[in-house]
């Protein structure tokens, strides 16, 4: 795959999720990190009512974490087109994600004209331990 090169900074998606999600609360929100050619971080601050019974992050919260990833990654390369849609997003949960930050980072397998196809991976203890992997398809507007 030829080098991918972001129109947007962190700055600049981080700006974009905030407009495409003006009703979400900027406490808690996750916050796109980084951006480098084809990668974005994400981090998202702990809240205690990520929890669900028995301690760890709920599956819901780091499907959409994964999902917000996907989105920043497809805008940090494409820009400011926000009706850029999820087609497909499947999820592995690998191990329990213990209370913490919840941290994100999500690859750009393949930007076409239509799709958008990403790998994303998810941890609280460190990338080396990761709670989740998701396989996220979105799809670009023509």
């Amino acid at each position: 795959m030829a080098k991918l090169e972001p129109v947007l900074d962190a700055e600049g998606v981080n700006a974009l999720l905030r407009r495409a999600f003006p009703q979400s609360p900027q406490q808690g929100f996750p916050q796109v990190t980084s951006v480098t050619p084809g990668r974005v971080r994400l981090v998202s601050p702990y809240r205690s009512e990520m929890l669900r019974p028995g301690g760890v992050i709920a599956g819901p919260t780091l499907m959409s974490l994964a999902d917000t990833a996907a989105y920043a990654l497809v805008l940090a390369h494409i820009g400011d087109q926000l009706m850029t849609v999820t087609s497909q997003l499947n999820m592995s949960f690998l191990r329990g994600a213990q209370p913490g930050e919840l941290h994100a980072e999500a690859e750009m397998l393949r930007l076409g004209r239509r799709l958008a196809v990403m790998d994303v991976r998810l941890w609280t203890e460190g990338p080396d331990r990761l709670a989740a992997q998701a396989g996220v398809t979105y799809a670009i507007p023509g």
